[in-house]
């Protein structure tokens, strides 16, 4: 009668197959200590085989031990040759991040371009506030050309930018003129025929 994989036990470490994980499960019914360190040394170097080294060879057998004891889980008594990894570490989760949540009047133009507007509104009149200025003006129009492809108002973005800068930053559409875009035609997926 033939075993199918989907009634075998659940493999911890899918990716070493089912074959290494039958080693490690006979390696733990080994009762002498120093054949079962050498057995599972024996399996590490299967692994290893399976999975060349890439980048520094000590801390990937180190990883491979970790592998090891994972697969046995954590029940496999034998003399390792790095420090044994903690179970409770595995478990361990990293901190939620805390996001800055805050009202976006211009999704569109996102969050990181509204702050930047309000770092430009706060600088010094001069070139190099005029510079950003500009920068920031010919972006806003890149990212409003994307939610309407149909075309966008210079008049349109000066009026935004004027909003997010509370007033700040004025730039009159008769002596300022923005980068003119065009709308990328996207490939169709058909290629052409050789001839």
């Amino acid at each position: 009668m033939l075993t199918y994989s989907t009634h075998l036990k659940k493999l911890i470490l899918p990716e070493y197959g089912r074959n290494i994980q039958r080693m490690v499960d006979h390696c733990l019914t080994i009762e002498d200590r120093a054949e079962r360190t050498r057995c599972a040394a024996t399996i590490v170097k299967t692994m290893e085989l399976l999975f060349p080294v890439q980048g520094n060879a000590d801390a990937y057998r180190r990883k491979l031990w970790d592998h090891l004891a994972i697969m046995s889980d954590f029940s496999l008594a034998v003399d390792l040759p790095f420090e044994r990894v903690n179970k409770s570490a595995l478990n361990d989760r990293p901190h939620s991040l805390q996001y800055e949540q805050g009202p976006l009047e211009y999704r569109h133009y996102g969050l990181l371009l509204q702050r930047t507007i309000a770092t430009a509104a706060q600088m010094e009149e001069g070139e190099e506030r005029d510079a950003l200025v500009l920068l920031l003006a010919n972006h806003m129009k890149k990212l409003m050309l994307a939610v309407n492809p149909d075309g966008v108002d210079d008049a349109k973005i000066f009026k935004d930018l004027r909003v997010l800068s509370q007033g700040a930053i004025v730039l009159d559409p008769e002596k300022v003129s923005l980068h003119e875009f065009i709308v990328a035609p996207t490939q169709t997926g058909k290629k052409k025929k050789k001839k």
